[in-house]
């Protein structure tokens, strides 16, 4: 076997066909951060404080560790949406629109849960969300697998959100 080659694919021949445009790959994950962060900016910013009054599920991980899942998720997303960008697939539209379709519901989870604090209205978008993420993921498979495996640890939070979003509003 090859040393570029996996599973029988020669990834050193794929490489060479997709050209990096650096500034639109710059411009995807920015953008896609920004996105964050301006959810959590029109959300007040005083999460640890409601979230500490909250009683929550086991398994709830520790306050610190959600801003920095968000950033690693949230770069993985920008770079997939790069890549779909950046295909010639004549799908590219509709997954991007699934894309831009989950982008819009998960910057609405953390003003409705946190700003409005209305856990049942997070739940109701937390669950659309999952449901969103994984046709994007089938969207984008169809066109690029890569494109498809860097959103399944946002596909695997979003699944561990609804858990805690919905075990949060069901022991309030």
């Amino acid at each position: 076997m090859h040393a570029s080659s996996f599973f029988g694919i020669n990834y050193t021949e794929r490489v060479i066909k997709m050209k990096i445009k650096w500034t639109d790959l710059i411009i995807w994950v920015v953008g896609t951060e920004l996105v964050g962060a301006l959810s959590a900016l029109i959300s007040g910013g005083n999460f640890s404080g409601f979230y500490s009054t909250l009683d929550k599920p086991p398994l709830a991980p520790p306050n610190w560790l959600f801003p920095v899942m968000w950033s690693i998720l949230y770069a993985l997303m920008g770079v997939s949406a790069y890549m779909i960008w950046n295909s010639r697939d004549p799908g590219r539209k509709v997954a991007l629109m699934l894309y831009g379709a989950q982008l819009f519901a998960n910057f609405l989870w953390t003003p409705i849960f946190f700003g409005l604090k209305s856990l049942k209205g997070a739940t109701v978008v937390v669950i659309a969300l999952l449901l969103l993420t994984a046709a994007m993921i089938t969207a984008f498979y169809r066109i690029r697998k890569n494109a498809a495996y860097l959103n399944i640890p946002y596909l695997l939070w979003s699944a561990f959100a609804s858990y805690l979003t919905i075990g949060i509003l069901v022991l309030q």
